[in-house]
């Protein structure tokens, strides 16, 4: 395995993907010839191998774009629709949520809609009100979409490559403060990950973690200082939100008796809500003390370095919810 960037593997599943089927083609802002592989460099290369017919350059209308994509996959295409950040999937809600969700329902069943909707997501780049939110819990609401947000540059391929297989409408989030600051070894040439499989990224015993996306890192940080103090911490990352993995969530806080959860998304509302209630459901029988939440501040995400920082979850704001649950 190679060690890579978290958007060159994003890069390697694009490229290995529309090399394996003419049917698989990117459309966006900025993706092709003008830009030469987006702002995040995720498409680079793409416009030269395959052209202004497979990597096309749109206007700036996600609404298009979103739509564009449906009408190409009901024809048999398989259309990756980029939406240049996460905040304006807002826009194109109409068609992803009232169109192509439903329309495998709205058909029969006859007919699937195989689009992946990849998109910047996540603050702490400095990006600001409109360019940083974290809609991810929106989207898991919406049955008939999937719902992945990797964390690591091994699962951004063997993700992305599913993705891209699946007959569904997929969300593909990609933290943007991941994409060339994280590195991590990639499986070369043919590589999939199935959609709905969780991961657990470290042992313990003590303490579970459950996190996704960027907040695996801080996460992983946490556990590194709770070690420290004799505490051991298990890290699961679900991986992908829509469908969830219940059962590696479960069976770890059945080993460990306690349960954190991370998102940045604010707490009020987030997708942590909806694991808090799977484990008091059908883990609370597992259960030594409350599952304890830590998520962003209930407010628009700031554009100062510093306050974007106080915003987001922290080492602090994790290990004062650890402390609540262990005494060390």
């Amino acid at each position: 395995m190679r060690e890579m960037t978290y958007v060159e593997a994003i890069n390697e599943a694009l490229m290995e993907e529309m090399t394996r089927d003419e049917k698989v083609f990117i459309m966006g802002e900025d993706v092709g010839g003008g830009y030469g592989g987006g702002i995040f460099t995720a498409t680079r290369g793409l416009f030269d191998k395959f052209g202004p017919e497979r990597v096309i350059d749109t206007p700036i209308s996600e609404s298009a774009i979103a739509g564009c994509a449906i009408g190409a996959a009901l024809t048999g295409y398989r259309p990756i629709a980029e939406i240049m950040y996460s905040d304006f999937l807002t826009i194109a809600m109409d068609q992803i949520v009232n169109l192509a969700s439903k329309m495998r329902w709205s058909m029969g069943g006859d007919v699937g809609v195989p689009i992946v909707y990849r998109s910047a997501y996540g603050a702490g780049a400095g990006a600001a009100l409109q360019h940083s939110q974290a809609f991810e819990a929106w989207f898991a609401h919406v049955p008939g979409l999937k719902v992945i947000l990797p964390s690591t540059p091994a699962d951004a391929k063997g993700l992305l490559k599913s993705a891209i297989r699946d007959d569904d409408p997929v969300i593909f989030l990609e933290h943007k403060f991941l994409y060339k600051r994280l590195k991590g070894f990639v499986p070369e040439g043919e590589y999939t990950i199935p959609i709905g499989k969780g991961d657990v990224k470290r042992e313990g015993k003590d303490l579970t973690i459950i996190t996704y996306s960027a907040m695996v890192q801080r996460a992983l940080e946490a556990a590194d200082v709770l070690e420290k103090h004799g505490v051991s911490v298990e890290v699961v990352d679900p991986r992908t939100l829509l469908p969830l993995d219940e059962e590696i969530i479960l069976r770890s806080v059945e080993k460990t008796g306690k349960a954190i959860i991370v998102h940045e998304a604010p707490m009020f509302g987030g997708f942590g809500g909806e694991i808090a209630a799977l484990l008091a459901d059908k883990g609370f029988d597992y259960l030594d003390g409350p599952v304890k939440r830590v998520g962003g501040l209930f407010s628009p995400i700031p554009y100062s370095p510093a306050m974007e920082q106080l915003y987001l979850p922290n080492l602090d704001r994790i290990m004062e919810a650890a402390r609540e649950l262990i005494d060390f």
